[in-house]
């Protein structure tokens, strides 16, 4: 193997000595490069971005807003990173910082080096187009064609985002001598093979899955790692530390997507932003679910097989993948077996997967239900932690349903399957009397409890108007605002 070195700002810098739980972040602030700050330390601020050169899915290199405080740096072995500092100086300004400056967006400034590099992503993400007639496309997208839902994981806590928001909306097209804009265009950092060693403690980067499922099952209690979104949060806040962290994010086993005879198969470790593009809306379910998974920032990073795999009561993925009747499919040594998801959940953040077994994809039967919707009960409409999330699979047929899969989170210790709510709807009208006692059956499902997020009885009274939400948004009028009977 090589030494262990990070491409920061052109300047290849060796991990010599570096602590295998040191994130990013610390890193780099350790060196100088102080522009990314610390706000959170759980991927939720957006004040650590620093711009990562990941494998793209419509040119050969994409610029990748990452959370710093999140990925240990460990992990970016052999990879390019590109802090604020990187993209310009104070004599001569990226067009980011350009606009940011001149618009008054820069508030205090300690978010600033953030909100540039989460929006300079933004700015060369290719296929960006402008709208035709110079208008902004929607409230979210501006005329230019810049996703304000870039910003999501950028929580600036001192004034308002108009200004941040004018000049996200100024920017033009990168010169024809961008150099940022020229690397795209060149193959991406090949991942290699990585080994650390500092105070009893290892990073591993596996070559192949082959490899990867023979150390872990040497080493039942290694810490798998994909995108650190999770694991990098118990490390900052709980002082989490593992002897040993395998990193299986770049492994291409686990990275590949592809529509098959009789289901679509997603690999485990490509991040929901990469399958998010691939698929480019033809799953419509996973369409709604992922503008509503945490933020731009985090999906970046976040992977659908960390996402089951921490078997959190709240994950959104999960209640989505149950009413696809979503599969997992799980490898190790001893070969590879496929779990129903909806049997892969056993207890609070407990599954059927062995100690000695990866996930290596998510099935997706086909056909895929027509009717279908996510919903997201939070205290934020964006960026936060659920208190209630349902995915709905409907086949509707002649006004009659004769096919229903709903999938629930933060309603119970482990995700789960509404199958008494299922039962009520199938053979039954679609109509607006069946739905309601098909909403008074879903209000009961789960075991809700009080806690920060919202009570019981709240819960439960979301799950019941959900499914009449559902219904009245595949009517012709507006939405009824009648209770769900008790």
């Amino acid at each position: 193997m090589s030494t262990p070195s990070v491409t920061v700002n052109g300047d290849q810098v060796p991990l010599t000595g570096v602590a295998t739980h040191t994130t990013t972040l610390d890193w780099l602030r350790d060196r100088g490069l102080t522009g990314a700050k610390e706000g959170c330390a759980e991927g939720e601020c957006g004040a650590c971005s620093v711009l990562v050169a990941r494998p793209g899915t419509t040119s050969p290199t994409e610029w990748t807003s990452v959370n710093a405080c999140l990925v240990p740096v460990a992990a970016l072995d052999g990879q390019e990173v590109v802090t604020s500092e990187g993209l310009g100086t104070s004599s001569d300004l990226h067009p980011v910082q350009q606009e940011l400056a001149v618009r008054g967006g820069s508030q205090c400034g300690y978010c600033t080096p953030g909100f540039v590099c989460s929006l300079a992503a933004e700015y060369y993400r290719p296929n960006r187009e402008p709208s035709a007639d110079g208008a902004p496309c929607d409230h979210e997208h501006g005329p230019n064609g810049v996703d304000l839902h870039a910003l999501s994981g950028n929580l600036c806590r001192c004034t308002g985002y108009r200004p941040i928001r004018d000049a996200a909306y100024a920017l033009g097209a990168p010169e024809a001598d961008d150099a940022f804009a020229a690397r795209q265009q060149q193959p991406p950092p090949e991942p290699r093979p990585t080994r650390i060693a500092v105070d009893g403690a290892e990073f591993v980067r596996p070559e192949t899955l082959t490899e990867a499922l023979d150390l872990i099952s040497e080493w039942p209690q290694a810490q798998v790692v994909a995108g650190s979104t999770d694991w990098g949060v118990e490390v900052n806040l709980r002082g989490r530390r593992a002897p040993l962290v395998v990193a299986v994010d770049r492994l291409p086993e686990l990275r590949g997507l592809s529509f098959r005879t009789g289901h679509v198969e997603i690999g485990a470790a490509l991040t929901l932003t990469e399958i998010e593009r691939k698929l480019n809306g033809r799953v419509p379910l996973l369409a709604e679910l992922f503008p509503q998974f945490a933020s731009r920032l985090i999906r970046n990073s976040a992977t659908l097989g960390g996402n089951i795999g921490t078997a959190s009561p709240i994950g959104d993925a999960p209640p989505a993948l149950l009413a696809l009747d979503a599969e997992v499919v799980l490898a190790s040594p001893r070969g590879e077996r496929v779990v129903a998801l909806a049997d892969y959940f056993t207890g609070y953040r407990e599954t059927v997967r062995a100690a000695d077994e990866l996930i290596r994809s998510v099935r997706l039967p086909l056909p895929l239900a027509p009717v279908v919707g996510f919903h997201k009960i939070a205290k934020r409409r964006f960026d936060d932690i659920s208190s209630v999330a349902v995915g709905y699979a409907l086949e509707i047929a002649d006004g009659t349903v004769v096919r229903a899969r709903i999938g629930l989170g933060g309603v119970a210790a482990t995700p789960l399957r509404a199958v008494a709510t299922e039962d009520a709807l199938v053979g039954q009208p679609w109509t607006e009397e069946s739905v309601r006692r098909a909403a008074a059956v879903l209000a009961a499902e789960g075991t809700p409890m009080d806690d920060h997020r919202a009570s019981a009885s709240y819960r439960s009274a979301m799950l019941g108007q959900s499914l009449l939400r559902l219904f009245w948004s595949r009517q012709a009028r507006p939405p009824m605002t009648q209770e769900v009977p008790a």
